[in-house]
């Protein structure tokens, strides 16, 4: 049976296909095969954008693409926790905890910090188009030395046109798609969509840690 692909899923599709038909330059791997990092702690994001709760959304999609590259990654709820214990309330003050403190309290060897540029999504009349932009930094806790970094953007569209039945129909679609748009929240899954472009892009993604699964 044919399946239709949800307009979501047809924007990632293309958005591989594009990355993947651009002539990218290598990113400079030099630090990060000299670092090996085994274990990252990511820091909660800084906000750049007007989303209040932009941070925690978009930390909550972070550890699987990294664990799934092969690294180990500190449950981003408890260094969360540790850091409020420890006088840090907020993410902007998380980040500037040094890397010392990190490296001695945490014991990771690199530490992800992100910066989100664009987080949000617009209501149109007939879709709503989620958008996430963030600024990703990987740095050695040892030497301070930048491992790695890279800009994690994605769109999702929830657009259906679907408009059959005449002015009734459309009317009913009209009310339909506000009520739904309204708990239809699509920038998970645009943060996830980002992190996973962001982290397995060819040439420029983030190399594999030494506990990658190999795939059979």
């Amino acid at each position: 049976m044919n399946k239709i692909l949800k307009p979501g899923l047809l924007i990632a599709l293309l958005s591989i296909f594009a990355t993947g038909c651009q002539e990218v330059k290598p990113y400079d791997y030099t630090a990060l095969k000299k670092s090996k990092p085994r274990s990252i702690v990511v820091i909660p994001p800084r906000n750049s954008s007007i989303e209040v709760n932009a941070p925690y959304v978009y930390l909550s999609t972070l550890t699987e693409p990294l664990a799934e590259k092969g690294y180990y990654v500190l449950p981003v709820a408890v260094v969360d926790q540790f850091l409020k214990e420890n006088g840090l309330p907020t993410p902007a003050e998380m980040n500037g905890i040094s890397l010392e403190k990190i490296r001695e309290h945490m014991g990771a060897d690199a530490v992800l910090y992100v910066e989100i540029k664009e987080f949000g999504q617009k209501y149109l009349i007939l879709s709503s188009v989620a958008t996430v932009m963030a600024e990703l930094k990987l740095v050695d806790t040892r030497t301070g030395e930048l491992l790695w970094r890279a800009t994690a953007h994605a769109q999702m569209d929830s657009s259906n046109n679907n408009n059959s039945g005449g002015p009734v129909g459309i009317l009913v679609y009209l009310i339909s798609a506000a009520i739904t748009q309204v708990t239809d929240d699509r920038t998970p899954e645009a943060s996830r969509l980002a992190n996973h472009l962001a982290i397995n892009a060819e040439k420029i993604g983030l190399l594999n840690g030494p506990y990658k699964v190999p795939v059979k």
